[in-house]
């Protein structure tokens, strides 16, 4: 391929963050990401660069009240802004990728699931209301779970452990990949590939080994709740990753809980007997409505859709 000049790899690079921004990033694009960073080592950077141009932008949107009635630039908006001066916003931030190395901040929304690939050529995925800080050292890769859950695929570095506190709890990995969802009291690891370390900050109890299709629970105390091994069940936990909700034999009322992780509008289960049913059903994060509609027709309960900040399931409101 022809040799390109550090102003065509920035402005590639700024196109390739607006895409990652957007709600149609797929595993497909993925692939072709992975592909344009081998192909020439200074992509990395840029990349790194752009992701913070991006991160800044966000900082100063949230900052301002004057361009959106929540405080955020419109992303059409910023999109443009980003791809038509990618190369100067870019080295304007030069200093500023380096916070990917001192703690860069990551989040999401209610409702929103992010995919971002680390310099490292790792990937995590975020998913709703989360927040996380990378530290990319040159002796480990450090990520704090603030809040929320993170799915991680870990690119190999045997020099360059890859460790995840979430709370008291620490997972570590050189290359594989899992999820970690921080809870009050501990933490849920689901491991899709290889093997992880775990254990609780402080604790004298050993650390355990989590494989690949294996589901794990370790309480800040140390003490572990180990599900049956199972990659199925791993893997529909984590359907979160495209934006759907796997709710094989869950009950409602855990259902329910799952669905106000992702929608400021919130299900009520009014019955606490209808809450103990169970439910089989793969959905979209946001489809309340159909969920409900899916429990109306099965169980002939009511439901009231009348208030735009609730639905209400059991009994209709007096």
């Amino acid at each position: 391929m022809t040799h390109q000049s550090a102003r065509e790899i920035q402005d590639e690079a700024a196109r390739w963050v607006a895409r990652m921004d957007g709600a149609e990033w797929s595993e497909a694009d993925e692939a072709e990401l992975a592909r344009w960073l081998d192909v020439d080592p200074r992509r990395q950077g840029a990349l790194l660069q752009a992701q913070a141009a991006w991160a800044t932008l966000d900082e100063l949107a949230t900052a301002s009240n004057d361009d959106d009635a929540d405080g955020r630039v419109a992303q059409p908006g910023r999109r443009r802004f980003l791809i038509g001066g990618g190369a100067a916003i870019a080295a304007s931030v030069a200093g500023s990728a380096f916070l990917i190395g001192q703690g860069a901040r990551y989040g999401t929304e209610v409702g929103e699931i992010r995919r971002v690939p680390l310099a490292d050529g790792s990937t995590m995925v975020i998913n709703t209301a989360s927040q996380a800080t990378v530290d990319l050292e040159k002796a480990r890769r450090l990520v704090r779970i603030r809040q929320g859950e993170l799915w991680f695929q870990v690119a190999k570095d045997a020099k360059r452990p890859f460790l995840v506190e979430a709370g008291r709890i620490r997972v570590q990995a050189v290359g594989t990949a899992f999820a970690v969802r921080r809870r009050e009291a501990g933490a849920d690891i689901f491991v899709t590939e290889g093997v992880v370390e775990a254990w609780a900050e402080d604790a004298t109890a050993p650390h355990i080994r989590i494989a690949a299709g294996e589901h794990a629970f370790v309480a800040d105390n140390a003490a572990v709740l180990r599900s049956p091994a199972s990659a199925t069940s791993v893997y529909r936990a984590l359907a979160w990753r495209e934006g759907k909700i796997d709710l094989a034999g869950v009950s409602l009322a855990d259902a329910a809980a799952e669905f106000n992780r992702y929608n400021h509008r919130q299900l009520v289960i009014v019955d606490p007997n209808i809450g103990k049913e169970s439910f089989d059903g793969t959905l979209r994060t946001d489809d309340l409505e159909g969920f409900a509609m899916a429990v109306h027709e099965s169980l002939g309960v009511p439901i009231d859709l009348s208030d735009p900040n609730e639905i209400r399931v059991g009994r209709p409101r007096k």
